[in-house]
């Protein structure tokens, strides 16, 4: 398949995949999650690490199918979509990096998220503007594994208002790891990848699986197969009821 709004480059063992789609913040598209599940979907045991970047001024603004189907049905099979690819990413046999730059929104912090590892530049910022738009904060698994990397309370606050937090904030979060100048983004991606590369394929595997498998041992529930029922239900009722102009702060979910 040839891939339009996603672009991948083998360096070695390191796969760089990159969402293609400036003009647009790179905002998701049905067509993009077919394309990255088939870019993150075994990459082979030869590649160690693959890197997840956006082209432009920002990561990802969030989704873009919200008008595309009545009745929800654009946003059920496109939240289907987006929960192979977040599992995909998160359950990947290599280490997974998120290399966030500028605005990362909805789906795109979900696409993030998903990553073992995400270093954001200083100008790097997130938002969860879902209630906003009227839907639940359900793309990707997106919530179950937010909690477990940040903490309820504080999820709480940041869904239910909606507001952006910075590059510092996300790093006393954990949403990030590591915040960088934006011009040395690539040289911390390497420097995480410089010693993944020369882990043994099968130890690294194996690892990877364990870490995940205790990650999701902590959870008290991961209900993520319902993530593209739930919003679509409750976008088809929004549907019902008369629009709402949303503010000049609110961006694609």
């Amino acid at each position: 398949m040839v891939l339009w709004s996603v672009r991948t480059r083998r360096d070695g063992p390191v796969l760089h995949v990159e969402l293609y789609a400036p003009e647009t913040g790179n905002a998701v598209t049905e067509a993009m999650l077919d394309e990255l599940l088939e870019a993150v979907t075994a990459p082979g045991p030869e590649v160690r690490v693959v890197v997840l970047s956006g082209a432009g001024d920002d990561f990802c603004l969030g989704g873009d199918w919200l008008e595309d189907a009545p009745a929800g049905r654009g946003i059920r099979v496109a939240g289907e979509k987006a929960r192979r690819v977040c599992e995909a990413i998160s359950g990947n046999r290599a280490v997974t990096i998120a290399r966030v730059q500028g605005k990362a929104v909805g789906a795109g912090f979900a696409l993030a998220l998903a990553c073992d590892l995400r270093v954001g530049a200083e100008n790097a910022s997130f938002r969860l503007p879902e209630l906003a738009l009227g839907l639940p904060t359900a793309w990707g698994g997106l919530l179950p594994r937010l909690i477990h990397e940040v903490g309820a309370a504080r999820v709480r606050e940041l869904i239910l208002t909606g507001r952006a937090f910075d590059a510092a904030e996300a790093q006393a979060l954990s949403v990030l790891q590591r915040v960088v100048p934006e011009n040395e983004l690539d040289q911390a991606v390497e420097a995480w990848a410089k010693p993944v590369v020369r882990r043994p394929e099968a130890a690294l595997r194996v690892t990877k699986a364990l870490l995940n498998s205790y990650a999701a041992a902590t959870r008290m529930a991961d209900p993520a197969f319902l993530d593209a029922e739930l919003m679509a239900s409750v976008a088809a009722a929004g549907r019902r009821t008369p629009p709402r102009t949303p503010g000049p702060d609110q961006s694609h979910s």
